[in-house]
């Protein structure tokens, strides 16, 4: 039974209530896997990782995670792991996911590939099969050690929208100090080799995403959310105000939101 918070204008689900979830009932435990997203980097603080804000396992009532509205504000505290990391790409995912499998979750949450594709240039992003064979060497190692855990996957999001929504701001200047120069660099730029270079690295991203899709479907304890956080719309708000590029607090929340409605879908 999903319930109206007035505190927050939101809605989440209470410890111990019914919904269809992945598990058919609620988790009792939830590891995130990642990088700097599900690390809220910049949410709180300039250059700084704020876990208690993370969209997958934060503490913040504002943010109400997905594990305070799937376990409950007790079991969050002692039975949800970030083990994502700021800077991850997709070759660090087996690894992290080794280290997820370990604690035997009944979820695991991964948010990978935002990395792969914002690289200095085009050329240095990763290629699509090295991204494919690595996605599934950490699915396999889940499954090797926690074979009943259930996984939420997250698509990448749509870095060209990121850019269209900041570059008529102030966040060219900022993003012109190194921050995912592939899509960002010169952003006011809309000569053709620079529109080139971003319809190359939304192409990519449009890649690694059917990727994700293709062998999470291969898996039948795994839910591709669909392309919706590849969908949301971020505007100002739910971006950092430091970085104009990793989500605010208000991001995570919606991000939150986003992997509950799939995670509870029928």
């Amino acid at each position: 039974m999903l319930v109206r918070d007035p505190r927050e204008g939101g809605s989440h689900e209470r410890a111990g209530s019914r919904a269809h979830l992945l598990l058919g009932r609620l988790p009792a435990s939830l590891a995130a896997v990642g990088d700097s997203i599900t690390r809220a980097f910049d949410a709180c603080s300039l250059l700084s990782d704020c876990p208690e804000a993370s969209w997958a396992t934060g503490t913040d009532a504002a943010v109400n995670s997905l594990a305070l509205r799937l376990l409950g504000p007790e079991k969050a505290a002692g039975r949800s792991w970030n083990l994502a990391r700021t800077g991850a790409r997709m070759a660090d995912l087996p690894g992290q996911m080794t280290a997820a499998a370990a604690r035997k979750p009944e979820l695991v949450t991964v948010m990978m590939g935002a990395n792969d594709a914002c690289r200095p240039t085009p050329g240095l992003m990763t290629p699509v099969e090295e991204f494919r064979a690595s996605f599934g060497a950490a699915l396999a190692r889940l499954r090797k050690a926690a074979p009943k855990a259930q996984v939420y996957v997250a698509s990448v999001p749509d870095l060209k929208h990121l850019w269209s929504t900041g570059r008529i701001g102030g966040a060219a200047s900022v993003w012109d100090l190194g921050i995912c120069g592939a899509m960002l660099a010169d952003a006011t730029d809309l000569g053709p080799a620079a529109e080139q270079r971003r319809a190359t690295v939304s192409e990519r991203v449009d890649a690694y995403n059917r990727v994700l899709a293709e062998v999470c479907a291969r898996d039948e304890r795994c839910r591709y959310d669909g392309g919706a956080v590849h969908g949301f719309r971020f505007g100002e708000g739910q971006l950092s105000p430091w970085d104009w590029f990793h989500p605010s607090r208000d991001g995570q929340a919606r991000l939150a939101e986003l992997a509950y409605r799939r995670i509870t879908a029928g």
